[in-house]
């Protein structure tokens, strides 16, 4: 048997690090056994659907590398691969529920449903469709339909029923069906539910492991329940852990403490590599101290045997990180490539930008950035017409030592057949001799006159990426 495992997302907004997270985990393991990572669109949610949120999750997993075998762009054997194009799939197997007593039509308004609902949160039980409509005559269904009542389409769930299902990460898991009530599989306009819809699609995509977060945990009983209603046999199940923020509660949509879409993490120019190893650790251990992972290992070491049950901390510190580790491995193109738009973006470079000199000043920042976009912050006194000296560099320039300093290496850049790192060097060298000062009564009052800063990158390419006429410039207004 082929496993097959599939992500099935909403589009209701965009890519979401915890939808990316389990799509991840879906994907490892379909490969780690050799098997298919099939994407499906769960798209009944009409009211919910966003416009182009569908491209912008294929576009998303595409950046991430998550390639899917089946699905859309891609096509397959068990299409569609979208919720709203398999209503008539649907359809048929509500007329079977319905032949076979397993379903029923339910005419309740809104209105009805929760008054039904607070009159049972007001004795403290549990709120749940108390069965109405369940054993309606024809008579009476026809005297709702003349009415003018829409019916939904309800599930009869059996009274008195252990629902059970092994789950991979949590163990054997039991639900009473005494406390579910009869749900709703088909809406009164006519479109299939997840529950139902999801079930469907599942059973008929072969789908063997449905691995997904825990908010659906409480879904499972009500697939279960169609699994057996339908006679298909069940899928493995996993539900992952929660995502946390850094307090250790819940991660919501609306916490602004984490970046939490994987556009923003593209836009901010963090590498899909370092997302999907830090991701892959959002709640799975792999054992030992080892934190980099490539996607082979990744594939290799992944099991559910090894997925926690509890929370997981959603850390930024150590994603940052983590995106620094792999932006320091990088080719150093690729990083230029990215850094571009961000120089752009910020009016340093236009479109016809030297590139080999864009190139060293990646190079120059490449070990420290984090995320490429910090390219702009680290390397803007390149661009700025006039150095600003905070009151740290003002007590640097007013040091005995500094003015002999600047006067001389000024000297000495002026009079450079060629202005470069080695020539530059050179300079400073024989700052040293002349002066007699050295170390940071020589580097120090050299790098705060051009810079305004105190510490930075390599002094001497620094200086050469400035230019000659820059330096002598900034030079002179310190030394007359």
């Amino acid at each position: 048997m082929t496993v097959r495992l599939r992500y099935a997302p909403s589009p209701t907004g965009h890519l979401h690090i915890g939808g990316a997270r389990t799509a991840l985990f879906n994907y490892l393991y379909a490969k780690k056994l050799g098997g298919e990572y099939i994407l499906r669109i769960e798209d009944t949610d009409q009211a919910r659907n966003k416009e182009n949120a569908e491209v912008g999750f294929m576009n998303g997993f595409e950046w991430l590398g998550l390639n899917w075998d089946e699905g859309p762009r891609v096509g397959g054997e068990y299409g569609p691969y979208s919720c709203m194009e398999r209503l008539d799939i649907y359809q048929t197997y509500t007329d079977q529920l319905l032949a076979e007593g397993k379903a029923f039509h339910c005419y309740c308004s809104a209105e009805e449903l929760e008054a039904e609902r607070e009159a049972l949160s007001a004795k403290g039980e549990t709120p749940r469709y108390m069965g109405k409509c369940r054993n309606l005559t024809a008579e009476e269904r026809s005297a709702h339909e003349a009415a003018g009542r829409k019916a939904s389409i309800r599930f009869r769930v059996p009274d008195d029923q252990v629902l059970k299902f092994h789950d991979m990460i949590r163990g054997d898991i039991e639900f009473e069906s005494n406390g579910i009530g009869d749900y709703v599989i088909v809406k009164s306009d006519g479109i299939p539910t997840y529950n139902f819809a999801v079930t469907i699609d599942d059973a008929l995509m072969k789908i063997t492991h449905v691995v997904r977060g825990e908010e659906h945990l409480s879904n499972t009983p009500r697939q279960l329940l169609i699994y057996e209603a339908l006679g298909w046999a069940l899928p493995e199940f996993a539900h992952l852990p929660l995502i946390l923020n850094e307090t250790g509660k819940k991660l919501s949509k609306r916490d602004e403490s984490i970046v939490q879409f994987i556009e923003q993490y593209a836009e901010l120019g963090y590498l899909p590599e370092a997302i999907n190893n830090f991701l892959a650790l959002l709640g799975w251990s792999p054992g030992g101290e080892q934190e980099i992972f490539s996607m082979d290992e990744l594939i290799a070491q992944f099991s559910f045997e090894r997925v926690q049950k509890s929370g997981a901390i959603f850390d930024s510190g150590k994603l940052a990180w983590m995106n620094g580790q792999y932006i320091k491995a990088a080719e150093l193109d690729r990083i230029v490539d990215l850094a571009i738009p961000f120089l752009q973006k910020a009016g340093f470079i236009g479109a016809d930008y030297d590139r080999a000199w864009v190139s060293q000043l990646v190079e120059l920042y490449k070990d420290g950035m984090n995320a490429v976009s910090e390219i702009a912050e680290l390397s803007q006194m390149f661009f700025a017409t006039d150095v600003a000296y905070d009151e740290a560099a003002q007590a640097v320039l007013s040091e005995e030592s500094a003015p002999t300093v600047l006067a001389a290496f000024r000297d000495q850049v002026q009079e450079l057949p060629d202005f470069n790192a080695d020539t530059i060097k050179a300079a400073l060298k024989d700052v040293q001799k002349a002066t007699g000062f050295k170390g940071k009564q020589l580097f120090m009052p050299v790098r705060v006159a051009v810079t305004g800063q105190e510490h930075g990158r390599d002094l001497n390419i620094t200086l050469s990426l400035l230019g000659r006429e820059k330096v002598v410039n900034r030079l002179t207004q310190l030394v007359q």
